[in-house]
């Protein structure tokens, strides 16, 4: 279990706008906040801000290792560049696992190992090793209380665990609550599509 405090991130600029623009249909391009994402335009927030939950996770880890990090975009630039996430047309595929772990250990000084099958018990003894998990979970984790509608294609970091239940930060947490979740182990298996990305430092 990791004794790393970790700060709350999310991909979007203005956490107040979570809700609003996940459940309601708010554009990100009327974000206000958008510059402290270090986007370097407007356009660009609004294309990318739904697909960079991995550099929010990344972004939490580096400011509990170091207590500052790059801003997401500087984070999402340099994975671009190790083929992170690649582009056809308009469509955005990523993150991509292999390229994303050479890129935090090649220029962030992070160990990370690629899981592409991770039983929620082994990722129970990653965090007593000492790790934290990316771990890839259904979007609508943030609503537990609602059956789950799948599993996978969004990444949250799984930072603890206790008394069978798992700590996690979800960088599109529509509430506190849901930013900085804890979860019992079998409602959070639910969601989970058994894959992510450990990390050490």
């Amino acid at each position: 279990m990791s004794e790393h405090v970790f700060p709350t991130v999310t991909q979007f600029a203005s956490a107040d706008l979570v809700e609003a623009i996940v459940y309601r249909g708010h554009d990100p391009a009327e974000d206000a906040g958008w510059r402290e994402s270090g986007a370097p335009d407007l356009a660009t927030y609004a294309r990318w801000c739904g697909h960079i939950c991995g550099m929010a996770c990344l972004r939490m880890a580096l400011l509990s290792r170091d207590g500052q990090a790059p801003s997401l975009f500087d984070l999402l630039d340099g994975a671009r560049k190790y083929g992170a996430y690649t582009e056809e047309g308009r469509d955005i595929r990523g993150l991509i696992y292999a390229p994303f772990a050479e890129y935090v250990r090649s220029e962030h000084g992070l160990t990370a190992e690629v899981h592409g099958r991770l039983q929620t018990d082994e990722l129970v003894g990653l965090l007593d090793a000492g790790r934290i998990v990316m771990a890839s979970v259904h979007k609508e984790i943030r609503r537990p209380d609602r059956a789950a509608p799948g599993q996978g294609g969004h990444l949250v970091l799984v930072t603890g665990h206790a008394a069978g239940t798992l700590s996690f930060r979800n960088p599109s947490g529509h509430t506190a609550e849901t930013r900085d979740a804890r979860l019992p182990v079998a409602l959070f298996a639910g969601f989970y599509g058994q894959r992510g990305v450990s990390i050490t430092w």
